[in-house]
């Protein structure tokens, strides 16, 4: 029996699920089908809304999804807002949190679905192991911080790239040196989500070709039975991974919230400490 082909990278495919029509802004043509990596994220968003909804009753006596809920608003209240900007935080704990939770049920959809990828089965799509969709997240999140930079502190934002208290020459090298690394943020947020999630799925999918490829050659017969042990090594391998994945996919997250708190707390807090 013929083993089926390894290729790790087709579950990063885009492909059209519904054809819609496109029109023409400005020069620039706008498909509006549905992909499945627009289908994923559409799925997490209403299951992110839902979970939300039945979360935020505010009963007395909470429930579980109440209780988890809770527990992850107090993840960003307690641990990142709070520490990081201070009381002055306050007012950004929603932005925060939006933040995390959208890319932490994008991360968890795709680990938890992308069991259905082994063996070839195409029953999901990791939307953040996409950089158009970790670059997009990083540009929203880096162009709030500035609005909401310039809104408070106006033309003293310059601070943020201009040090006080040094000679001109050392001003100026500061400066260029400070812009380059001020205009990054976005191109590192994005990288760091994108490259985390799409590394650890293809090694999912290529230990997931092993189970097959091995069990295959097992069922040959004879020594070629030893297949079936480094299938069943390889399997269990999976199991340890995805585990590690879904830890991943939280910590991802929140790496991603917290240095969206650190870019919030420079703006909120300019030129001085909380």
């Amino acid at each position: 029996m013929a083993a089926p082909p390894i290729d790790p990278m087709h579950q990063f495919l885009v492909e059209k699920l519904i054809e819609l029509p496109s029109f023409t802004i400005g020069g620039l043509t706008v498909d509006m089908s549905i992909t499945n990596s627009v289908a994923m994220m559409m799925a997490a968003s209403v299951a992110l809304i839902v979970f939300l909804l039945a979360a935020g009753k505010g009963q007395v006596v909470p429930g579980r999804l109440q209780s988890a809920g809770e527990a992850l608003y107090g993840v960003i209240d307690s641990v990142l807002v709070g520490p990081i900007i201070g009381h002055a935080g306050k007012p950004y704990i929603p932005f925060v949190f939006t933040i995390f939770m959208l890319v932490f049920t994008m991360n968890l959809f795709g680990v938890i679905l992308s069991i259905g990828n082994l063996a070839g089965l195409e029953l999901t799509f990791t939307p953040t192991a996409q950089l158009a969709v970790t670059a997009t997240l990083a540009l929203i999140t880096f162009f709030s911080v500035l609005v909401i930079g310039f809104m408070k502190n106006g033309y003293k934002m310059y601070k943020l790239v201009v040090p006080s208290g040094m000679n001109l020459p050392m001003t100026i090298m500061l400066f260029i040196i400070e812009t380059i690394s001020f205009i990054a943020r976005p191109l590192t947020l994005a990288m760091r989500l994108f490259g985390n999630m799409l590394g650890g799925h293809v090694v999912l999918a290529i230990f997931g070709s092993f189970v097959v490829i091995l069990g295959l050659f097992g069922m040959s017969g004879g020594i070629a039975m030893l297949g079936f042990l480094g299938a069943g090594l390889s399997f269990s391998l999976i199991v340890a991974l995805t585990a590690l994945e879904l830890i991943v996919a939280f910590l991802q997250a929140f790496v991603f919230a917290a240095l969206a708190t650190v870019y919030l707390n420079e703006v909120v807090n300019l030129g001085h400490g909380h």
